[in-house]
């Protein structure tokens, strides 16, 4: 294990409650929820080579339809500046959160290098993610230098800094190497909060990816739940030059119940 290799305490047994009561007649439904995730993943790809010429908002659109094709319900509050570099940073919990945070603002994904194997969802990430061999060490400077300078060209880049996923009842600590990217480029960073509920309000576990949980095993918990509600908190966007150091910065960012409200305040629920 690296030093960017972190790992949370949170498993599939002793964290994740699976939906109760999945019947005969909840198979079908999932069945079909998974098909339509895979077919926009798949027109996804068919698509990907037009980069730029599509347009943000259909971008954004999509990245919601997948979440909600999963059957979950997506709340998005806050926006973030449309244009400029930007570093997005969030709590890591599921698969979920990368469309989730590509809602938020379309934005490179700095991504594990074993996402290259997903399925269907590996081809997309390829076209446009930096990735990173966390087992590595060495090649972190590299790294970095490498989403500076996609910050200072003026893209966004979207990153968990956990390096883990936890279960959504607890978090971990903000790592500190993306910060200095941003640091480096001279751009803010956007701190985004994702939380997952039923619809009375109580924190859900199923969507969380943890541990040795197999993706497939992963989606079907999903697929087969009921009322799930994802929540999507922009906070204020700390702008750069006020913080001296990438430790300082990475405190900041991170998401805490307490943290200030974003500067533009929307709501949309798909």
């Amino acid at each position: 294990m690296s030093a960017w290799l972190p790992t949370a305490p949170c498993t599939p047994r002793a964290c994740v409650e699976a939906p109760a009561g999945v019947t005969a007649r909840a198979v079908p439904r999932a069945v079909l929820r998974l098909t339509g995730v895979v077919l926009l993943l798949l027109a996804g790809i068919v698509l990907s080579p037009l980069g730029a010429r599509i347009p943000a908002s259909l971008i954004r659109r999509w990245c919601r339809w997948i979440v909600r094709a999963a059957g979950v319900r997506v709340r998005i509050t806050g926006a973030a500046a449309p244009t400029g570099g930007l570093l997005l940073v969030a709590n890591h919990i599921s698969w979920l959160d990368v469309p989730l945070l590509a809602a938020v603002r379309p934005a490179r994904m700095l991504a594990k290098s074993e996402v290259r194997r997903w399925p269907a969802a590996g081809p997309l990430t390829a076209r446009g993610a930096l990735f990173i061999d966390r087992d590595r060490l060495r090649a972190l400077p590299d790294t970095v230098a490498r989403i500076a300078r996609a910050l200072s060209e003026g893209a966004a880049v979207a990153a968990f800094p956990e390096g883990s996923t936890w279960c959504g009842r607890a978090q971990g600590t903000f790592r500190r190497a993306v910060f200095q990217a941003a640091l480096d480029a001279g751009v803010p960073v956007q701190p985004v909060r994702i939380r997952y509920r039923l619809t009375g309000g109580t924190t859900a576990t199923a969507p969380a990816f943890v541990g040795d949980d197999t993706l497939l095993a992963s989606l079907w918990r999903v697929a087969t739940a009921r009322g799930l509600v994802a929540e999507v908190e922009i906070r204020a966007p700390i702008p750069p030059g006020t913080h001296s150091d990438r430790r300082a910065l990475a405190h900041s960012a991170q998401p805490q119940e307490t943290a200030a409200p974003a500067w533009t305040h929307t709501v949309l629920v798909a």
